[in-house]
């Protein structure tokens, strides 16, 4: 039996108000986690995540609110139950999380880069001409999808599942894009187009504009990378494990913001070497994702939640 384990964050949409409230208030070692947070960026990272200012559900504030929550927890979970992991994955900004779990980008390296990163995808594209759906449907064809948008200004933005695409490009063309993937998909196959409530085109080629500005960002703390480490964690790009490169992982961290999530990719790399699959974070929009691979995953997104799974010993605690 393969008793190795993997953690997985989600990423950006999982914000709330509220999120991680209850392992500050009960775990030290999550107090200090957001505490370090505060000190990395310069303003009170538990109070807009506590509180209700709704500041929290823009990018800029949204991805290092995120990033902040997703390690206290984990560092939580360490503390109170002894849990570690051999392999880390994050779908999108949920990748950085992954990154600092795995001891191969320092965390409060990580909370200024996308800080910067969320800043920078909000300037990429003027408020309201973007947007992003999801296309579900059993047993997509990612290759007939790209073909159906051809010519138009949209991408694939997420390979999620087997079920689940997304695209992303500009919002003036998106009803046409429905269009053309209602033929391609065809009548007779139950479809559903999913709008997405989201503040840019993320992940597609309207993110080109701000790779130059974040790779500097990323190139100013590659001294303090871990390369070694990060062969430990999955790449959203290549839908592998990274190389234990520093180069290579600054590039691929670049491509991200305008290409293509691989999270099938992801999932597979991550189950070939892990027997049980935890996600952690404020929401749990993973676990059906692995699911669609008959994989399960565990979701960890409240204090009570990890009180039920892991009163009892579990595979690779101590």
């Amino acid at each position: 039996m393969n008793e190795k384990i993997a953690a997985v964050f989600p990423g950006q949409g999982t914000q709330k108000h509220g999120m991680g409230k209850d392992f500050y208030d009960n775990i030290a070692a999550s107090r200090e986690a957001f505490d370090e947070a505060s000190d990395a960026l310069g303003w009170d990272v538990a109070a807009l995540c506590f509180g209700d200012d709704d500041k929290i559900h823009l990018t800029e504030f949204a991805q290092p609110c995120i990033l902040a929550t997703e390690i206290a927890m984990l560092r939580g979970l360490c503390a109170e139950y002894g849990f570690s992991s051999e392999y880390f994955g994050g779908h999108s900004l949920g990748e950085y999380a992954a990154m600092v779990a795995a001891d191969a980008m320092p965390f409060a390296e990580a909370l200024r880069a996308v800080h910067v990163r969320g800043r920078l995808m909000q300037q990429a594209a003027p408020p309201g001409t973007g947007a992003m759906a999801a296309l579900i449907a059993e047993n997509l064809d990612v290759e007939i999808i790209r073909q159906a948008l051809e010519g138009l200004p949209i991408d694939v933005a997420n390979i999620n599942s087997a079920d689940q695409v997304v695209i992303s490009g500009r919002a003036d063309v998106i009803a046409l894009a429905e269009d053309r993937l209602k033929s391609a998909i065809g009548a007779e196959k139950e479809w559903r187009f999913v709008p997405l409530n989201v503040s840019a085109p993320f992940h597609s080629r309207f993110m080109m504009t701000i790779r130059d500005a974040f790779r500097d960002v990323l190139t100013s703390l590659s001294a303090r990378l871990n390369p070694a480490n990060a062969q430990r964690v999955t790449s959203n790009v290549t839908g592998r494990f990274h190389q234990g490169n520093t180069e290579n992982i600054i590039e691929t961290l670049v491509s991200q913001i305008s290409q293509a999530v691989n999270w099938r990719g992801n999932m597979q790399a991550l189950a070939e070497k892990a027997g049980t699959i935890y996600e952690i974070g404020p929401n749990r929009p993973l676990r059906n994702f692995f699911k669609s691979i008959d994989v399960t995953c565990r979701s960890i997104t409240t204090l009570s939640a990890a009180r039920r799974e892991f009163a009892q010993p579990a595979i690779g605690l101590t």
